[in-house]
């Protein structure tokens, strides 16, 4: 290495790199906190250390107290509402019982930025417990419909029918598309609809108007089990 610098060095490459992040442009984020009572310490030491796009404005918004499909819709429904907020670029859901690691953001971002194609990308979580299986829920590839788990391939994007949303990047403009029916999350439970979680809920309309998802391997995710303190 030359007394240059590591990056004047390699100029080629990092800015490529640097061109691929997006960073260049604006990358505005607003970060939904749902929690039923509160957020266990450790979780949001994990928030504290996320790192953002470099002099880019971020919003946090919390939600306490309301049923996590209500509280992700109502959050949505007003920044949508508010003249400033509803022309930002990206909107991230963080839920209180995940861990993500200090650079997710800025992968996600990325992965966003090289896949035009996508409406959103989460970091890949398990469900809690032994046999516990990785949220990358169903394969895009079959012609019928489903959620099951796809195993992770390290490292790579991974497309699939729905994300879990203890850590995962929207863009913000798929929420304006009239055509996906309102509230947006929407837990089901009952004879008539059957049963299913707010975040497959949801995809399961989105993708009838053309919004694909992906989950990046690269981007880890703890799940806390905060009786325990286990991580899975």
């Amino acid at each position: 290495m030359s007394d240059a610098g590591i990056h004047n060095d390699n100029l080629v490459k990092y800015t490529s790199d640097y061109i691929e992040s997006g960073s260049w442009k604006k990358q505005r984020v607003i970060c939904i906190l749902p929690a039923g009572k509160s957020v266990p310490t450790r979780v949001a030491l994990s928030w504290r250390s996320l790192i953002f796009p470099p002099n880019q404005p971020a919003h946090f918004i919390a939600t306490e107290g309301a049923e996590v499909g209500q509280a992700y819709s109502d959050a949505i429904a007003g920044i949508l509402a508010h003249p400033e907020l509803s022309q930002w670029e990206y909107l991230l859901c963080m839920e209180h019982d995940n861990l993500p690691a200090p650079d997710g953001l800025i992968k996600l971002m990325k992965r966003l930025e090289t896949n035009p194609h996508l409406s959103a990308v989460g970091g890949l979580y398990f469900t809690k417990g032994e046999g516990g299986v990785p949220q990358i829920w169903g394969d895009p590839a079959d012609p019928v419909l489903n959620f099951r788990p796809q195993a992770p391939r390290p490292g790579e994007l991974v497309e699939c029918c729905g994300t879990g949303q203890g850590f995962t990047l929207f863009r913000l403009s798929m929420f304006k598309d009239e055509k996906i029916a309102k509230p947006w999350f929407r837990t089901k439970c009952s004879l008539e609809e059957g049963v299913g979680t707010q975040d497959l809920a949801f995809w399961s309309e989105a993708r009838k108007h053309g919004h694909r998802c992906a989950i990046d391997c690269a981007v880890p995710v703890g799940h806390l089990d905060s009786s325990t303190n286990v991580v899975w």
